[in-house]
C-alpha cells in the first residue's frame, strides 16, 4: 500500500500555492461596490427644488432636517399629514421614511434661511448638521482611486517580471537585472540526462569526460597543481546535439546546472545585460561546483568593434565585457565551469576564445553512418516497429542528417503509419518520411499536360543516365516525375560521404546536374525554366572550383576564400578587375565543357535514355534496378560499398533491397 503524506494545507494542492491573477483585484473591487450598494443605508428620497423646499418650511410641512455640509445637500422628513400633498400618487412609496432632498447654495446661507424661518414663520422642526453618510460615494471618490493605482502597479509588475527578466525568485520591475537562467539542481531530479541518452558523438564525449571527472573528483587534479578548466565551447551545425551534450555533462556529474540563452542577456535597458551576468555568476558561486550553460552564445559574444559606424550595439558590448571579466577577472570562480554552444564560432570575439576563458573547443559534427545507427536506436525505442525495419538500412539512407533530423524522421514515420491506420511502423513508412522531409509532400493532384509530362520525364531521365554513366557521380536511388513540394520532378541520389573531394568528383557531379538541360536540348530541341535549380548549383560549383579551390588552369593554386571573415568588412575584393574577368572566363569554360560532355554521353546512350524516359512516363517512379536492366550493372564500386568491404561489415543489405533505397540530399529539382 502506498504511503502518502497528508497535505497540511488543503487549499494548496500538491503543496503549491495558487497562482496570483490580476483578475482577483477586479473581482474584489466589484464585490465591494455591490456590497456597498446593498448594505449601505440607502433611503428612498424625492429630490425637490430649493424654492419648493422653502414653501414646505414656511407652511410647516417639515418636521426634521439633516444638513450634510460635505455635499451641500439637505434631507428633510415630511409630517405624516402632508404625505399626499408632497408625494402625490407615489405617497405609498415614500410613506415609510417620508424623505425629500434638496441642494443648497451653502451651509451658511441655509443656516440664515432657517433662522429667518424660525423668527418669521415660527418653524419649530429639528435641524441637525452632520457628515455625509453615502458610503458608496466615499468609496468611489476616496478609496477606489488608490485601489486602482495599486492594481495597476501589481499588473505592470507582473508584466515586467514576465518580459524583462523575472526569471529569478519574485521577478518584477525591480528584478529586471536578475539572471534569467533556469536552474536544474542535483536534488530536484529534473536533469536525468546522462551520456547513455546521447547517441554518437564519441569523440566529443571523450573530450568532455575530463570535465565530468573534475567535477566528481577535483582533488585528483588540484593536488598535482592543475587548475580548473574555465570552460568549453561546443561548436557544430544545428541539431547535432550540443545542448543535449551539455545537459548530459551536468547529469553525469550530478551538479547544479544553470541553463540560459545568449539572447537572455540582451535587453533594451542600459546596464541590464551586465547586471544579469553578475547575478548569474553570483548564483553559480553559491552553488559551486556547478555548470553554467549558455546556448547560442554568438547573440552576446559577437566580435567587438566590427564596423562601428554600421549598427554597433554598445549595450551588447558592455554585456560581453562583463562576461569576459567574470570568466577571467581578478576573482576566483573555483568550481564554476562554463559550457557554451554556437554554430557560428567564426564571428565570436577573440578575447572570448582565448585560453583561460574557453580552454577548449569541442567540435560536434554531423554523425557518420555508424553514429546515425546509434541515434536511430535511441529514437526508435518508443516507436512500435516490425521486422521490416532495418536500422543499418535507415542509417545508410540518411547521409548528412543531424540528430534532430533523425528524430524528425522517426516521428514523421510514426505519423504516416498512424495516418494509414497501421498497427506498426514499417520500413516503407520511414522511406516515405525521408522523402517527405527532404522533398515535401507529393502533389499528385497537380495537373500537367502530356507535353509537360514528357519534358519532365526526359529531363529527369537525362540526370539518371549521366549519373549512371559517370564514375564519380553519386549513385542513383530513385527518379520520379510526381510533383513534390515545389519540384515537378526529382532524381534522388545516395551521396558519398567523402573526406576529400577531387576535381574529377566535382566535374562528374556537374556533368550529371547538367544532364537535364542537355536532354531537353538533344531530344526535345527546347529549353525550359525547370533547370533553374540545376544551373544555380552548377554555377556556384564552377566559381568555387576557380576562386576557392584553385582547380582551374589559368588560376591554379589560387584561393580567394577568407575563412576568418575579416576581409575589410566585405567592401573590397581581394583581386583585381582583370582577375575577376579571368574567374568569369574560367567558370564559363568549365560549365561549357561539362555541358558538351553531357550532350555527348546522352547521344552515345540515346536508346537507353529514351527507353528510360518512356518507362518513367508510364510508371512515374523508377528505381536503380530499372536502370540496371536498361544500361547494365554499374562498373564502379561506390565508396560506401568499398568501406563496408574493408570493414567486413556483415550488415550490408542485398542488392535487391538496396536498389529500392529512397534518400539523398542531392535532390535535383525540375
Amino acid at each position: 500500500m502506498e504511503n502518502k503524506t497528508p497535505n497540511p494545507n488543503p487549499l494548496k494542492p500538491n503543496g503549491k500555492s495558487p497562482k496570483f491573477n490580476i483578475s482577483w483585484i477586479y473581482g474584489i473591487i466589484i464585490l465591494v461596490l455591490v456590497g456597498s450598494y446593498f448594505f449601505s443605508d440607502n433611503v428612498p428620497t424625492k429630490e425637490v427644488p430649493f424654492s419648493t423646499f422653502e414653501e414646505y418650511v414656511k407652511n410647516g410641512t417639515i418636521e426634521k432636517i439633516d444638513v450634510y455640509s460635505q455635499k451641500n445637500t439637505v434631507e428633510a422628513q415630511i409630517i405624516k399629514d402632508s404625505l399626499k400633498k408632497v408625494f402625490g400618487d407615489k405617497a405609498e412609496t415614500y410613506a415609510k421614511d417620508r424623505m425629500i432632498s434638496v441642494r443648497i447654495p451653502s451651509v451658511e446661507e441655509f443656516s440664515k434661511f432657517i433662522q429667518i424661518a424660525k423668527e418669521k414663520y415660527a418653524f419649530n422642526g429639528i435641524v441637525e448638521y452632520q457628515e455625509s453618510r453615502n458610503y458608496v460615494d466615499v468609496f468611489l471618490y476616496s478609496v477606489l482611486p488608490f485601489l486602482l493605482l495599486i492594481g495597476f502597479f501589481v499588473f505592470m509588475n507582473r508584466r515586467m517580471s514576465g518580459q524583462m527578466g523575472g526569471g529569478g525568485a519574485g521577478g518584477g520591475i525591480f528584478n529586471v537585472g536578475k539572471s534569467k537562467a533556469q536552474l536544474f539542481d542535483k536534488g530536484d531530479g529534473t536533469n536525468k540526462i546522462t551520456f547513455k541518452e546521447v547517441a554518437g558523438l564519441a569523440e566529443a564525449k571523450q573530450e568532455i569526460e575530463e570535465i565530468v571527472s573534475f567535477l566528481k573528483n577535483p582533488s585528483k587534479y588540484t593536488e598535482l597543481g592543475g587548475k580548473i578548466p574555465k570552460g568549453a565551447l561546443l561548436v557544430g551545425p544545428p541539431g547535432t546535439g550540443k545542448t543535449l551534450l551539455a545537459k548530459a555533462v551536468a547529469g553525469e556529474a550530478d551538479v547544479p546546472f544553470f541553463s540560459m540563452s545568449g539572447s537572455d542577456f540582451v535587453e533594451m535597458f542600459v546596464g541590464v545585460g551586465a547586471s544579469r551576468v553578475r547575478d548569474l555568476f553570483r548564483q553559480a558561486k553559491e552553488k559551486a561546483p556547478c555548470i553554467i550553460f549558455i546556448d547560442e552564445i554568438d547573440a552576446v559574444g559577437r566580435a567587438r568593434g566590427k564596423n562601428p559606424n554600421m549598427g554597433s550595439n554598445d549595450e551588447r558590448e558592455n554585456t560581453l565585457n562583463q562576461l569576459l571579466t567574470e570568466m577571467d577577472g581578478f576573482g576566483s570562480n573555483s568550481g564554476v565551469i562554463i559550457l557554451a554552444a554556437t554554430n557560428r564560432a567564426d564571428i565570436l570575439d577573440k578575447a572570448l576564445l582565448r585560453a583561460g576563458r574557453f580552454d577548449r573547443q569541442i567540435h560536434v559534427d554531423l554523425p557518420d553512418v555508424h553514429e546515425r545507427k546509434q541515434i536511430f536506436n535511441v529514437h526508435l525505442r518508443p516507436i512500435k516497429i516490425n521486422e521490416t525495419v532495418d536500422v543499418n538500412f535507415l542509417a545508410k539512407q540518411t547521409p548528412g542528417f543531424s540528430g534532430a533530423d533523425i528524430a524528425n524522421v522517426c516521428n514523421e514515420a510514426a505519423l504516416i503509419a498512424a495516418r494509414k491506420n497501421k498497427s506498426f511502423v514499417e520500413k516503407q513508412d520511414f522511406l516515405d518520411a525521408v522523402d517527405r522531409i527532404v522533398g515535401g509532400l507529393e502533389k499528385k493532384s497537380k495537373i500537367t499536360t502530356v507535353a509537360e509530362k514528357k519534358s519532365i520525364a526526359y529531363h529527369e531521365a537525362g540526370h539518371a543516365t549521366i549519373s549512371w554513366m559517370t564514375e564519380h557521380a553519386n549513385p542513383l536511388v530513385k527518379v520520379t516525375i510526381v510533383p513534390r513540394g515545389e519540384a515537378l520532378g526529382a532524381a534522388w541520389y545516395l551521396p558519398e560521404e567523402r573526406q576529400l573531394t577531387i576535381r574529377e568528383h566535382m566535374l562528374d557531379e556537374m556533368c550529371s546536374t547538367l544532364g537535364g538541360r542537355a536532354a531537353e536540348e538533344v531530344f526535345l530541341h527546347q529549353m525550359s525554366t525547370g533547370a533553374i535549380n540545376d544551373l544555380e548549383r552548377v554555377t556556384k560549383r564552377a566559381y568555387g572550383m576557380v576562386a576557392y579551390f584553385g582547380m582551374s588552369d589559368k588560376l591554379a593554386n589560387m584561393s580567394y576564400y577568407d575563412s576568418s571573415g575579416n576581409s575589410d568588412y566585405g567592401f573590397t575584393k581581394p583581386y583585381s578587375e582583370k582577375t575577376a574577368e579571368l574567374i568569369d572566363s574560367e567558370a564559363k569554360e568549365i560549365v561549357a565543357t561539362e555541358y558538351a560532355r553531357a550532350k555527348k554521353i546522352l547521344k552515345d546512350n540515346a536508346a537507353g535514355h529514351n527507353k528510360l524516359a518512356e518507362l518513367l512516363i508510364e510508371k512515374e517512379v523508377i528505381f536503380a534496378e530499372d536502370l540496371e536492366k536498361i544500361f547494365g550493372k554499374r562498373p564502379w564500386t561506390s565508396r560506401n560499398d568499398e568501406l563496408m568491404a574493408q570493414n567486413g561489415n556483415q550488415d550490408e543489405l542485398p542488392e535487391d533491397t538496396e536498389s529500392k533505397d529512397k534518400k539523398s540530399d542531392s535532390k535535383v529539382d525540375f
